[in-house]
């Protein structure tokens, strides 16, 4: 996975060939504009419906990490969510997002490959548009939503009612099946959903691009919300990132860890992925 290379600028190790420009690589990709339709049905359809209090989803559950991890972490909390909402079951792929947006920012191109490149703002106006087009295609109902995630709701749905390290255990060596990391994604770029998901059906939860999240950073739990919702509150201008990405080691892939930018920080490790819900 040509991700794995520290150095994002980097990029002789494409499936295209070495002397071939990143722009020159994208104009081989086909324009996805003639599925928009199609796209954006595939997009709303591939939602994973998430109802705390009912079936296998907890209402509650204890967000961060009490033992181990670090700081930031701290102090480990119990979450209640009383409301139902949908995560996506991928991140933001390629030709979703230029299809909404109208351009494909990506370092690492590929149009079911995730987007990456896309700041916190480019995030969210993705969301806006992306409602806009939904609700006009009668795709989603007039008082429904597309958005990034609280922090709170993107942990809960990384753990997938686990208390683990990792969603699918503790042992490291396992993360490879569910994960691009930094030990096994050199000569690959892949769409999203290679590996496996975690038990609720979310793929690349671990691994792959980090997640921009709603919240505004706070270097610890002191005084967080405990209903999900998103924290923006705080004398920092940095936003909150989850999931780790391909240069990452696998402490950085854990369920609680934590990471921040600045909103207007583009890289090819940055992505994201939305929630879909009701305006309250």
């Amino acid at each position: 996975m040509m991700r794995a290379i520290p150095v994002l600028c980097v990029l002789t190790l494409g499936l295209t060939g070495a002397s071939m420009s990143q722009d020159e690589k994208k104009k081989k990709l086909p324009d996805p504009t003639p599925r928009k339709e199609a796209i954006l049905k595939t997009f709303v359809a591939e939602f994973v419906a998430i109802t705390p209090g009912k079936d296998k989803f907890p209402e509650s559950f204890m967000m961060g990490s009490e033992k181990g991890g670090h700081d930031n972490e701290r102090p480990a909390h119990k979450v209640t969510f009383k409301y139902s909402f949908a995560m996506a079951k991928y991140e933001v792929t390629q030709e979703l997002f230029h299809v909404v947006v109208g351009m494909n920012p990506a370092e690492f191109v590929g149009l079911r490959n995730g987007i990456d490149r896309v700041n916190w703002n480019d995030a969210n106006l993705f969301c806006e548009k992306a409602t806009k087009a939904l609700r006009e295609a009668k795709l989603i109902a007039a008082d429904e939503r597309i958005r990034l995630p609280s922090e709170a709701e993107w942990e809960y749905c990384c753990r997938a009612s686990t208390t683990t390290a990792w969603s699918f255990g503790d042992d490291a060596k396992e993360l490879g099946k569910y994960s691009w990391f930094k030990d096994n994604s050199a000569g690959e770029d892949p769409p999203v959903g290679r590996k496996l998901p975690n038990a609720w059906g979310l793929y690349d939860m671990h691994g792959y691009v980090w997640e921009w999240c709603l919240d505004a950073w706070h270097p610890d739990y002191k005084d967080a919300p405990t209903d999900g919702s998103a924290r923006t509150k705080t004398d920092s201008n940095d936003r909150v990132l989850r999931g780790g990405a391909y240069p990452d080691p696998p402490d950085k892939q854990r369920c609680a860890y934590r990471h921040h930018a600045d909103p207007n920080t583009r890289t090819g490790a940055i992505g994201f992925r939305c929630v879909k819900d009701k305006v309250k």
